[in-house]
């Protein structure tokens, strides 16, 4: 299973203080030398954390796979399509909120998506659709032409214990669904060094995008060991 290790939030803590440190471009190589599969970032309208710079800068130098996570407007489509990243991860965005709260509507917006992949698709950019885990969601993904998915595994993440042996058949479920319907299957969201074994137990899903936690250990061991111990974990997450 590959492992996108996403260095948001070292881009967070930059923007704390408008500074010039951490660098991301450093981080992104640390956790390549420490074993990522690749780097994923998120680009929002409101620049909280990464920047336009920070793309070009990661583009030029991540020697893995460079992800970048956006919303399928205009603006970001002309970034993508700038930069080329190797894939883009089209997710929703509300103002304000303080994290990603769950999945596109592929259904309501399908028009819409289509045509954000078909443009993106046309710079040689793989497409990946962030979903919940709803059948006709992925129903819907396909016929816009995407070639992956990534599950949104935070309800799992939140459940409370008793509650997320369900959240996690759901995410079984919608991953035989979508590798049997053509697509790629990835997952993300929530997932911590506590809870990633039960989802990097699915064999359907080939890719985990993991970075709060990743971040939130590296500020005490070190990013090495954070990046290390988690591509452990998703290596053999049955122990």
């Amino acid at each position: 299973m590959r492992l996108g290790v996403n260095i948001d939030h070292v881009a967070t803590i930059r923007q704390a203080r408008q500074t010039t440190e951490p660098e991301p471009v450093t981080a992104a190589a640390l956790a390549e030398l420490a074993g990522a599969d690749g780097i994923t970032v998120h680009l929002r309208g409101d620049r909280r954390h990464m920047q336009d710079r920070d793309l070009r800068l990661l583009r030029e130098t991540v020697a893995t796979r460079l992800n970048v996570e956006m919303a399928a407007t205009d603006e970001m489509v002309a970034i993508a399509t700038e930069i080329k990243p190797h894939q883009v991860t089209l997710v929703p965005e509300l103002p304000g909120e303080v994290t990603t709260t769950g999945g596109l509507d592929v259904v309501q917006h399908r028009d819409l998506i289509a045509d954000v992949v078909r443009r993106l698709q046309a710079a040689s950019i793989t497409v990946s659709l962030f979903i919940d885990t709803t059948l006709k969601q992925i129903d819907q993904a396909v016929t816009t032409g995407a070639s992956a998915v990534e599950i949104n595994t935070g309800p799992y993440a939140d459940a409370a214990p008793e509650a997320r042996g369900e959240e996690l058949a759901q995410i079984q479920a919608a991953a035989r669904y979508a590798q049997a319907a053509g697509l790629e299957v990835l997952g993300g969201h929530g997932l911590t060094y506590v809870n990633v074994g039960p989802v990097a137990a699915v064999p359907e899903i080939v890719e985990l995008n993991i970075g709060h936690s990743i971040v939130s250990r590296a500020v005490l061991v070190g990013l090495d060991r954070a990046v290390r111990e988690m591509r452990s974990l998703i290596a053999d997450p049955r122990g």
